[in-house]
């Protein structure tokens, strides 16, 4: 077989491009089928990675459309790696201009979720920090610390209900979301990460500790946005779901 390979990689993803010329088997026989059963398989096994890596996508634009946007986007972004488990990092990106989707506003942010997920749960484990130390540590010196977030966690911003939405779509009895921004914050205590929905100010809080600013500064961050915020809350919050992992100086 003497074929471009670029040719070869854009006919292989788009069941509509001819077969590359000159495909032949170990035998030297045209091979025109065969790459059409491989072509065809392929796109099914990236399809259905997609299906799986984005399942409240799926649900919400349904399973005929999915198909529709995963066959797409496979074709405009390919994968790069043989290591599938982060394929599909574009998709927030690709559905804000997909023509079909590019109008549900929610969506793109909704893809940043489950990416984040899939991030979590292959990120580094890390060791939590004894709760004890927080609670020794001179107020002076743990307002000017630096508290280190475990690799695991995942902050999402958004002015769309999109933990409402996730939680719809995923958990039995969830209640039906109503329009309102929400910050998410994903921990993985154990060994699957969790989507928490953020109060008021905890978004604020947890970006300027992933940005490794100090606990005072974060505390600033977060009571700006909301002058009721309750740091006793979000700490409990971090400390339960060993998100906590050191107190830099």
């Amino acid at each position: 077989m003497n074929v471009d390979q670029d040719t070869f990689r854009q006919a292989l993803l788009d069941p509509k491009a001819p077969r590359p010329t000159g495909l032949s088997d170990g035998h030297g026989l045209e091979a025109g089928r065969r790459f059409d059963v491989y072509r065809n398989n392929v796109t099914v096994s990236l399809a259905e990675a997609l299906e799986t890596a984005f399942p409240t996508i799926a649900k919400l634009v349904g399973a005929q459309n999915f198909k529709l946007l995963a066959t797409s986007y496979l074709r405009q972004y390919p994968p790069t790696s043989p290591l599938m488990m982060f394929y599909g990092k574009d998709m927030p990106a690709f559905i804000q201009t997909f023509e079909p989707t590019k109008s549900i506003g929610y969506l793109p942010d909704i893809a940043r979720l489950e990416l984040a997920l899939r991030h979590s749960y292959h990120a580094a484990d890390a060791t939590p920090l004894d709760p004890a130390i927080l609670q020794s540590t001179p107020p002076d010196t743990l307002m000017a610390s630096k508290p280190t977030l475990a690799p695991a966690t995942r902050l999402i911003r958004s002015k769309w209900p999109i933990h409402a939405i996730w939680a719809f779509n995923t958990l039995p009895g969830a209640p039906k979301p109503t329009m309102a921004a929400q910050d998410t914050l994903i921990l993985r205590p154990d060994l699957d990460p969790e989507p928490h929905l953020l109060p008021p100010g905890g978004g604020a809080f947890v970006a300027a500790l992933l940005d490794e600013t100090t606990l005072a500064n974060a505390i600033e961050a977060a009571t700006t946005e909301d002058p009721a915020f309750d740091l006793s809350a979000m700490l409990a919050l971090l400390i339960t779901n060993n998100a906590l992992t050191d107190l830099k100086d």
